[in-house]
């Protein structure tokens, strides 16, 4: 601030201030000269000509509104030259033309050019008028910072023109300070300037960036006694910053009482509840927002997909890509990476590989979707060909999260090579790319090479990476190794219940019941709480949900029957499904009966609920066991489906009597 006030000071203009300001005067003193401008743009002749047809009215409308035109066009040369010939002609500039001419700087990026502007204002006089202080502030946040703009409001004679303050708040905005911002507004209210509908969206916006809700809150009531909450651009802003700020019930509270909503406050609310998790109400109002006439819009649609980008939610994802395309909304690359996210999580990666290569423009979104997708779904190697595809035939440039996924790729397919080729190319791994490579090595067995790796790198304090290197244990059944890992888990996350699960399991393989007996102690000693299995199976627009052992079904007695059934054609083909619970993390199903388990629950209601041929879509919230991963694969044999089976790691399609999977 001292620059600029220095910069003020040194500027000195001739002539008393008492008398008319004389422009030939002003142009022999400035250093701004309209000849070197043009010259120093190729525009020499040109701009020489332009003098020549410059209007011969004194009239400061006509040269207003020329400069106007050329700003308009952006042809800030003719705008500057223009300007410059009203000060040689001694055309006095007014409170329109400076506004005007100010925004040459504020584009071009020329502070100096913008002081000189500046200086002008202070000899004409005009620095007391409110748009050629709002057009300064304008310019100096612009090329110096919001301070600056901040020091002119401060010297200025406009400091009850609530214009100026909301330009600054915008200002602080846009720099992300948003407490700057909000300490800006306080000021206004205390100062009691009025408070206008631009200037409440502009701080609630503040409070978002912010996610502060009680300042929002605090907003709100200012809102309310200046009798614009009910704005419905206030509205859509308290909404915005409600859901921003985590607290739908406050949204829904401003949601209910506005008298108009726009398609804006729709997609607000839907937004929210998808953000939180509650995607059967957003769902809900989506269909709300159709039935009361209004049409979504691209922005909706990307709102609202991701609350179908589930297995129990896919019908609800293709009636909004039907709704899609049967109102013509953009198909702009937003709504179809939502697409594609929507089919990869719900379990159509053909009908995401579809639209993929359809698509014209692909962005590194687009890209990482797929590539991730692939390998949920077991199609590693196709994930690591497409990263190939991706580095060859686009420019688009490689990030943390985008190796991410071609390290997952590799671990998928376990391509220990390419894994190691993509790791040394990140410039500063981060724990997750480390993690992706332990358990790449330990799906290849490699354990020595694991803790080298481990070591080396000094990752044994980090939990995601043993658990890594536990799934390795568990696939290739090393039961000391995991041990070992779990144990360091324990004491690692000593308040997490699943560490000590996993502990009583693997005491249990070993017949320890002394040790099982203490670990269930401590779980309840401590007041841990290990999760519960359940799995869920949708059927005719309605979720049916099941529980280890569940017996509350009013068709369990058919659903058992069926799997009992089952169970004697393994037996008979002389197959042995895995009994070890050594290294798994759900303590209820090691003594449940293997036909009580609640994927497999929810698979025989859907074999005896659907047509033959049907596919079955299964989704489970824990790891599925490796005695259900071995019977599911033999059941979708015999029944001649194909079965999937969505647990926490990834999709198992069940065909033919193997997985995607591969058994790891």
């Amino acid at each position: 601030m001292d620059a600029i006030s220095s910069s003020m000071h040194r500027q000195q203009f001739p002539g008393n201030p008492e008398k008319p300001f004389t422009f030939t005067t002003q142009v022999r003193n400035t250093h701004f000269n309209p000849h070197n401008y043009a010259v120093k743009h190729g525009r020499s002749a040109y701009a020489l000509q332009l003098f020549d047809e410059m209007p011969k009215t004194s009239d400061t409308l006509a040269w207003n509104t020329l400069i106007q035109t050329h700003v308009r066009n952006s042809d800030f040369d003719s705008a500057v030259a223009t300007y410059w010939q009203m000060l040689l002609r001694g055309i006095r500039p007014d409170r329109h033309t400076l506004p005007r001419i100010l925004s040459v700087p504020r584009v071009n990026g020329s502070l100096s050019f913008g002081k000189q502007l500046h200086g002008h204002a202070v000899k004409l006089r005009l620095c007391s008028d409110q748009y050629v202080t709002s057009a300064l502030i304008e310019m100096y946040g612009k090329l110096d910072g919001a301070d600056a703009a901040k020091w002119m409001l401060d010297k200025s004679c406009q400091k009850s023109n609530s214009v100026s303050w909301t330009l600054l708040c915008g200002l602080y905005l846009k720099e992300n300070k948003p407490r700057s911002a909000i300490g800006l507004f306080n000021e206004m209210v205390a100062f009691g300037l009025e408070i206008d509908k631009v200037a409440l969206v502009t701080v609630i916006g503040a409070c978002g960036a912010l996610k502060s809700l009680q300042e929002g809150r605090n907003v709100h009531q200012a809102a309310r006694r200046c009798g614009l909450e009910l704005d419905v651009l206030v509205s859509n802003a308290l909404l915005n910053m409600y859901v921003d700020c985590g607290s739908m019930k406050d949204a829904r509270g401003v949601f209910d009482r506005m008298p108009l909503k726009d398609a804006i406050s729709w997609t607000a609310m839907v937004r929210g509840y998808v953000k939180k998790g509650e995607f059967n109400e957003g769902l809900k109002l989506f269909r709300q927002m159709n039935a009361e006439g209004i049409k979504p819009d691209a922005v909706a649609i990307s709102s609202i997909l991701p609350a179908c980008a589930r297995m129990a939610a896919h019908k609800n994802g293709k009636e909004i890509h039907g709704c899609l395309l049967r109102n013509g909304i953009d198909m702009n690359l937003r709504v179809q990476n939502a697409l594609i996210d929507m089919y990869v999580k719900s379990g159509f990666i053909e009908y995401a590989s579809q639209i993929f290569s359809r698509m014209k423009d692909k962005d590194v979104i687009s890209w990482t979707v797929m590539i991730l997708g692939y390998s949920l779904h077991g199609q590693g190697e196709v994930g690591v060909n497409m990263f190939r595809e991706m580095v060859e035939k686009s420019e688009i440039e490689i990030d943390e999260i985008t190796y991410v996924t071609v390290l997952y790729a590799c671990c998928s397919a376990v391509m220990v090579e390419d894994g190691w080729l993509y790791f040394d190319k990140i410039r500063s791994p981060q724990v997750a790319h480390c993690a992706l490579m332990v358990a790449l090595l330990g799906r290849a067995g490699l354990f020595d090479e694991a803790r080298a790796f481990i070591e080396e790198c000094q990752l044994s304090r980090h939990a995601e990476v043993l658990r890594a290197l536990l799934d390795g244990c568990r696939i290739h059944q090393n039961v000391n190794t995991g041990k070992r890992l779990v144990e360091q888990l324990c004491d690692l996350e000593p308040l997490n219940a699943d560490n000590f699960v996993l502990l009583s399991n693997w005491y249990a393989h070993m017949a320890n019941w002394d040790m099982v007996k203490k670990s269930r102690e401590t779980i309840e000693d401590m007041g841990l709480r290990p999760k519960k299995a359940c799995s869920w199976i949708e059927f005719k627009n309605k979720v049916h949900v099941y529980g280890t052992g569940d017996v509350s079904h009013p068709r369990s007695e058919r659903i058992y029957w069926e799997l009992r059934s089952l169970m004697e054609q393994v037996e008979e083909e002389g197959i042995m499904p895995s009994s070890d619970f050594s290294l798994h993390d759900v303590d209820e199903e090691r003594e449940c009966i293997p036909i009580g388990h609640s994927e497999l629950l929810a698979l025989s209601f859907g074999l005896i609920s659907t047509q033959a041929g049907a596919t079955i879509r299964v989704t489970k919230n824990l790891r599925i066991c490796r005695n259900c991963h071995d019977f599911v694969k033999f059941i979708s044999k015999v029944v001649e489906r194909e079965i999937i089976i969505k647990d926490p790691s990834c999709f198992h399609h069940f065909k033919d009597g193997s997985c995607s999977c591969r058994d790891f």
